[in-house]
Formats: C-alpha cells, structure tokens, sequence
C-alpha cells in the first residue's frame, strides 16, 4: 500500500487560507506606506525601508496570482 502512494508532506494535505494571506499581505504593505508618509524621521533611509518592503509585498502577492492564473502553482 505505501508503493502506490505519492510521498507528501504533512502541511501538503490540507491548503491554507490563500485569500486571507494575500488581504493580510496588502493590508500590511498599507500599514507600512502609512507609516512612511505620516512619519516624524528626519532621514530618508526609514522612508526607503519602509516603502521597499510594501512594494515587494505587492510584488509578492502579484506574482502569486499571476503564478496561480498561469497554473505554475497549487
């Protein structure tokens, strides 16, 4: 019986919340571009931190639904 089975992980058997983390990686990137405009820093280097890291959230999140539409992932 274990020959005719594929070899999976234990995560692999049940799907995670795939709409809940992309609102949850969308909002976050909200909250940091937020935080980057209502800022009291006087340096830029905190403004490049912070809008860095939402733009590569949404990039993230972009290039997973691409991914899924193009049916490169499960």
């Amino acid at each position: 019986m274990a020959g005719d089975e594929p070899v999976t992980a234990p995560d692999q058997h049940k799907p995670g919340h795939r709409r809940s983390g992309r609102i949850g990686a969308v909002l976050s990137a909200v909250a940091l571009v937020l935080m980057g405009l209502c800022g009291i820093e006087e340096g830029r280097v905190e403004h490049i931190w912070l809008f860095g890291i939402a733009g590569l959230l949404i990039a993230i999140v972009i290039g997973d639904a691409v991914l899924r539409r193009n049916g490169l992932r499960s």
